[in-house]
């Protein structure tokens, strides 16, 4: 009890090491020695590969002439190969141009530095700092209950209570990153599937059971990618490309988080009632109802919600099966209370903040009271300083958020973002985009209803090799490049590009959210590529017919047409 009470101390108080030290560090084994050594040798010449690709460009790429334009493509390779390889952190990588912009002359430093915080980036971080107080008061783990509860069906309907599950993992991916849904709700999934016997059909289980685990686990993961689509705060690729387009464009209307909601939500839902139905067909029987019936009901359920907050702060440590750390957890015992109330509805009221700064050119939203000068970012950040403000009602002198609690942060996507609109504006600056214009000329006759699902079917390759956010960052400077060459609205292959990124549907290492549902062990590969290429084709056919319809009407394409941004 006194150790389980020291460790609880020690992780909250701020002198405290991050990490454990120890003295004493066991020798490696021959066997161990061996097997890292390969692995050391590839990572010291990724290292080497980023500077070395980056000196043959500007000793051997001649641009017409341009040396700006050559160092910034030189520059652009390195940063690149060191994202893909991960040769150097990632984090870190993102912070390389703050160095290199300088020192190859693209940009000064104070440029460079104002591309790591910008109205974008403060969006994100109020957005990130209320979604680790939901965390901390295990909010998200009552509603995903309570919604599971209200789709279960009584009897047990197996695609009813599949839909309760994705809908809800989908509904809180809309509000933070796609890994923390998926992270939050996996456990919500697997304790819903601990009513399940395990085993094959050797061992007696019915097949029916194993397919309805596979449906769940894989509904969790395509759902909080599905639900990042449709706002901004969802994912890092949406905040991407609506500061890419502020930077690039800076004369024309932002997008707003409503303006993207009002297009993104139809379109996100369209893909979740694929995924839905595609779960159902290749992974419900017709008879599993009853079979699961045996083992799984409301009755189960409502055990489950019950069992939440057996007792007051009492501090779980554990170790998480993916990233292997540590991490107190605290529950939340009987019904909701104050600190849970006052989050929902600091949560709530920034939502209707965020859909009503600007709503549409004929109904101007409140936004227009401060002669256009606040920013969805202002409004995050404003409603996350009142959860450092009020009081938890928990212990005295305890705010509903506190610095500590902020540790989990992940600083990491907050500098990829920053590098993001660094790179943006250096392909600019620099020429290179100018460069890229021309070579791409020749795609001027490709009718756009053409090349809007290519580019998001190219994205959508390129992320299952690579980061969501770093496909973003690489592509969208490229694409509003190709549609000043067509000359058409840049959002017509911007948006396609970004979404395109979302769809990392086909394997485990596309997305921290598909290594989440792996490691459960639940599903394999296979199940990944049966269900994740026709939801990437669905979801690339149903862009490709709102875009130029839908899209069209809520980007107001035709304005762009008599634009001078063209000429």
């Amino acid at each position: 009890m006194d150790n389980e009470h020291t460790s609880h101390a020690s992780s909250c108080d701020p002198k405290a090491p991050l990490l454990p030290i120890s003295t004493s560090r066991p020798p490696l084994s021959e066997s161990c020695r061996f097997s890292l050594k390969p692995q050391l040798i590839a990572n010291v010449l990724f290292i080497i590969l980023g500077p070395l690709a980056c000196t043959s460009i500007c000793l051997l790429v001649d641009l017409d002439g341009r040396s700006s334009s050559k160092d910034m493509l030189a520059v652009l390779t390195w940063v690149f190969i060191w994202w893909v390889t991960e040769a150097v952190p990632m984090p870190i990588t993102s912070l390389s141009p703050l160095f290199l912009f300088p020192l190859f002359g693209i940009a000064s430093s104070d440029v460079v530095t104002r591309s790591y915080m910008n109205d974008v980036i403060s969006l994100m971080l109020g957005s990130f700092m209320l979604a680790l107080a939901v965390e901390h008061y295990n909010i998200h783990r009552r509603l995903a209950l309570n919604v599971t509860l209200l789709f279960c069906g009584d009897p047990l309907n197996p695609p009813l209570l599949l839909l309760g599950i994705c809908a809800t993992t989908a509904f809180v991916s809309m509000w933070m990153q796609n890994t923390a849904a998926a992270v939050m709700m996996m456990p919500v999934a697997t304790g819903v599937l601990q009513w399940l016997p395990e085993g094959d059909a050797a061992a007696g289980v019915h097949p029916a059971v194993n397919r309805f685990r596979k449906a769940v686990i894989l509904g969790v993961i395509y759902a909080a990618a599905i639900g990042g689509i449709s706002t901004l705060t969802g994912t890092g690729v949406n905040l991407i490309l609506v500061g890419m387009w502020a930077s690039s464009f800076p004369e024309e209307t932002p997008i707003s988080f409503s303006t993207w909601s009002m297009f993104a939500l139809p379109l996100a839902v369209v893909i979740f009632f694929a995924l839905w139905g595609l779960l159902c067909l290749l992974y419900l029987s017709k008879g599993s109802g009853n079979i699961l019936s045996a083992y799984l009901d409301k009755n189960s359920l409502k055990r489950e919600k019950e069992q939440l907050g057996m007792c007051i702060f009492s501090s779980v440590i554990y170790n998480h099966q993916l990233f292997n750390q540590k991490y107190n957890v605290y529950f939340v015992t009987g019904p909701m209370d104050f600190a849970e109330k006052t989050i929902l509805i600091v949560f709530s009221l920034l939502v209707v903040l965020w859909m009503t700064r600007r709503i549409t050119d004929n109904i101007p939203g409140w936004g227009t009271l401060f002669n256009g000068r606040v920013g969805d970012g202002t409004v995050s950040v404003m409603m996350a300083t009142f959860l450092f403000i009020i009081p938890s009602r928990k212990r005295e002198g305890e705010k509903l958020m506190d610095w500590n609690k902020c540790k989990k942060i992940p600083w990491g996507v907050i500098l990829l973002l920053g590098a993001g609109f660094a790179i943006a504006d250096g392909v600019q600056s620099s020429g290179l985009a100018d460069v890229l214009s021309a070579c791409l000329s020749f795609l001027k006759s490709v009718p756009p209803l053409v090349i809007t699902p290519l580019v998001c079917l190219v994205s959508g390759t390129v992320t299952e090799f690579t980061s969501n956010n770093a496909t973003a960052t690489l592509v969208i400077p490229i694409l509003i490049q190709l549609a000043k060459t067509m000359a058409i609205h840049p959002l017509i292959l911007m948006v396609p590009g970004a979404v395109g990124a979302q769809f990392a549907y086909l394997l485990p290492t596309g997305t921290p959210s598909n290594t989440v549902g792996f490691t459960t062990g639940h599903i394999e590969i296979k199940d990944m590529v049966k269900v994740g290429l026709p939801l990437k084709v669905a979801g690339v056919g149903a862009l490709s017919v709102l875009m130029p319809t839908f899209g069209k009407k809520k980007f107001d394409f035709s304005v762009w047409m008599h634009s001078s941004c063209l000429v």
